[in-house]
């Protein structure tokens, strides 16, 4: 419970602009992974985008839906905003869910990873595949769609464990400012 100085606040500063570089670099290299070779990939981008929910508020939130969204489109060639909405949706749900309900705990957030990359997964499947009724169409779901989603949800992990990292050196503190430490010494007075 400390109150903030000028030194204290430019090191906020330069912990949080680093902090938001290095989720930057994180999500380029998730890109770069998603648009290589061709075999089947996990889509990384799902857990990035969640686990940088976790720790902003609604709207950054929302901007790095639709930023992961739009790479998630680029990367595996869909109608450009497809992903972008639902990640979009998703982010905000999630920042609002950790801000008044969740801990910030691992089993949180290998369950919201699951059900988001559950949700983008069935819905790539009904509207490119099921609605075209295609012959045989779920030989797609028996041999893309679900191994996609169980590789994306196992290296929702290692994705976890390096936001972890950067979180864990470069989350600024929580400081209080003169009216909180007022009223809260007012309150232990009291």
């Amino acid at each position: 419970m400390k109150i903030k100085a000028s030194r204290e606040k430019k090191i906020f500063i330069f912990k949080n602009s680093l902090r938001y570089f290095l989720y930057a670099v994180i999500v380029l290299i998730c890109f770069t992974f998603m648009m290589s070779g061709r075999l089947l990939k996990p889509v990384l981008l799902i857990p990035a985008s969640i686990c940088i929910a976790m720790n902003t508020k609604e709207l950054p939130s929302a901007f790095t839906g639709a930023l992961c969204g739009l790479l998630i489109d680029i990367a595996c060639g869909k109608i450009f905003g497809y992903n972008a909405f639902i990640l979009t949706v998703v982010c905000t749900f999630t920042s609002l869910l950790y801000m008044n309900y969740l801990r910030k705990k691992f089993i949180n957030f290998l369950l919201i990873t699951t059900v988001s990359s559950l949700i983008c997964s069935m819905l790539d499947y009904v509207f490119y595949y099921s609605v075209w009724d295609y012959e045989n169409v779920e030989t797609i779901l028996d041999t893309v769609t679900m191994p996609v989603f169980a590789i994306t949800v196992i290296s929702a992990v290692p994705v976890y464990l390096l936001f972890l990292l950067v979180n864990r050196f470069l989350m600024p503190e929580r400081h209080l400012t003169i009216a909180e430490a007022i009223k809260i010494n007012r309150e232990e007075n009291s």
